[in-house]
């Protein structure tokens, strides 16, 4: 009589089932990724038409269109769920991806609280959820870029996904490199706005690069780990 196979123990359900959940995670992130860069484009065409150079993105949530930045910060939060999901699934357990997991939480918690405590415009009364979004804001930035370097690290020791890692570990260099031109964008709040885009995109090209791969990754899962007794 065959043995079932015994739970995984990352999903509890044995790793049957698990490349169908990684690949709707991977692509309800790719499609979250897409609705984020065109419902941005919308605020930012709507009055009252904040400079994309000068103003932080978090702008565009103040005003008679805000709520448009609002859904997309939630947004922003879904699909990152989603992904960082698709990889809990995939990653073998270590301390360093723990950590990465943990500063991806910070990221993905952080974009629902950003929605909840809108900023204050620039010139504009200091206000109690203005100071709030600015702390959570600066804790998710510095957060991510190194949540995406960690993960890709764990990919990259990972037999089943080293080409998949090293890909990944080459474009989490840049989100780092995006956060240095962050740091130079708020010193020169001329072009605040501006070095917030670039790190962004930076954080979103990782973010798109590994759904995308997850999402179209073809190798059988590995045999559980239980399953030999």
């Amino acid at each position: 009589m065959t043995k079932a196979a015994a739970p995984s123990p990352r999903t509890g359900t044995g790793n049957v089932q698990q490349p169908h959940r990684v690949v709707l995670a991977a692509w309800l992130t790719i499609a979250g990724i897409a609705l984020y860069v065109v419902l941005d484009v919308i605020a930012q065409t709507l009055p009252p038409h904040y400079s994309p150079i000068r103003q932080a993105e978090s702008d565009l949530a103040v005003g008679p269109y805000g709520w448009i930045m609002t859904v997309n910060f939630v947004n922003r939060g879904l699909f990152s769920a989603a992904l960082f999901v698709a990889l809990w699934h995939v990653l073998r357990p270590s301390l360093r991806t723990r950590l990465g997991f943990t500063l991806a939480g910070i990221w993905t918690i952080g974009a629902f609280l950003l929605a909840m405590f809108p900023t204050d415009i620039s010139g504009s009364e200091h206000t109690l959820h203005g100071k709030l979004h600015l702390a959570i804001a600066f804790l998710a930035f510095i957060s991510i870029p190194v949540a995406e370097w960690l993960l890709s690290r764990s990919l990259a020791d990972d037999p089943q996904w080293a080409h998949l890692g090293d890909r990944a570990t080459a474009l989490a260099i840049l989100p780092g490199g995006g956060f240095i031109i962050l740091l130079i964008g708020a010193r020169a709040p001329a072009i605040g706005g501006l070095t917030e885009r670039i790190f962004l995109a930076t954080v979103l090209l990782w973010m798109l690069a590994v759904a995308w791969a997850l999402a179209h990754h073809r190798e059988e899962p590995r045999e559980p780990l239980f399953s030999a007794f």
